[in-house]
């Protein structure tokens, strides 16, 4: 297969369910605003057992409940039967750590249609370590945290949802330059795509099942590494190619996924040097969804 002359893999990637939040972060400045955004969705480690993030898109200060700039976020667990309160424990650390000591920051529940709510006067509302307060505000009840620097308000129901997790894309480069010029432009892409998120930006280090040191978590997808390309009897890397990077992507629904990805697909469109596009899958081992790339051109 291809697109636009690109040579297209006849593989699929393998996506999986996971369970989320979507917050609207909103502060007094856009350097406040980033802050807390990156700092509550960074260090993606769901494989640990904690939890992943990402930034969805920004919201005009006209479009915020408080009327003050905004970003939408997503943070992720994987799904099982204690998700819920794996989910709760993830995100309260996340907002006391990431959010709430960044100066004027507020948060708002931005998931309607929910399986169900996270409380968060125990592990957030409790911060204010007995004179916190329940208030309504802009039509919301919110629980109001005196801090150092004034106050801290942050709705007191965040509702969660059943998602996919592990939608993906590899690009296959015959330079750096190219691979961080398409990467960027895949994430550049996603970003314009409600209920999308990528939680690496461009990752450097696609993983795989296995490995020498399971006590680390996943090690590298050796196979895929060019610079072991020679030095290894099971290398996959074509000749000529020098980078792989990969994006990956959590969404609100399948449809959503298969959207971000079908727009990583035309990310590559014009850029000179990838050769190859395809999707990492664990075999079937992982998860219950396969997205097929010929599918979606």
């Amino acid at each position: 297969m291809k697109m636009g002359g690109i040579p297209v893999d006849d593989t699929y990637c393998e996506a999986f369910d996971g369970l989320f939040v979507r917050l609207l972060v909103t502060a007094k400045d856009e350097k406040r605003l980033e802050r807390a955004a990156n700092a509550a969705t960074a260090l993606p480690c769901t494989v640990f057992g904690e939890a992943e993030g990402g930034i969805e898109l920004s919201v005009p200060a006209s479009q915020t409940p408080d009327g003050r700039p905004g970003k939408i976020i997503q943070l992720w667990v994987n799904y099982g039967s204690k998700a819920p309160e794996k989910l709760e424990y993830e995100v309260a650390k996340r907002i006391r750590q990431g959010i709430l000591v960044i100066p004027t920051t507020r948060v708002f529940n931005a998931l309607e249609d929910v399986d169900g709510y996270i409380e968060t006067m125990e592990r957030v509302g409790h911060c204010g370590d007995g004179y916190e307060t329940v208030e309504t505000h802009w039509g919301r009840e919110m629980i109001n945290i005196p801090l150092m620097m004034g106050s801290f308000l942050i709705e007191k129901k965040l509702g969660y949802k059943k998602g996919v997790m592990g939608g993906n894309i590899w690009y296959f480069c015959e330079s750096e330059e190219a691979a961080l010029e398409v990467g960027d432009k895949a994430v550049d892409a996603i970003s314009s795509i409600e209920g999308a998120i990528t939680s690496f930006d461009i990752c450097s280090a696609g993983s795989k099942v296995g490995g020498k040191y399971p006590e680390i978590g996943p090690t590298t997808n050796h196979p895929f590494c060019p610079t072991l390309c020679g030095c290894i009897d099971e290398s996959e890397v074509p000749e000529g190619i020098v980078s792989i990077p990969e994006i990956v992507i959590d969404a609100v629904d399948l449809e959503t996924t298969k959207k971000a990805m079908k727009a990583c697909l035309k990310a590559a469109l014009g850029v000179k040097g990838v050769k190859k596009i395809s999707a990492g899958n664990f075999g079937g081992e992982l998860g219950k969804y396969k997205i097929y790339l010929k599918d979606l051109l």
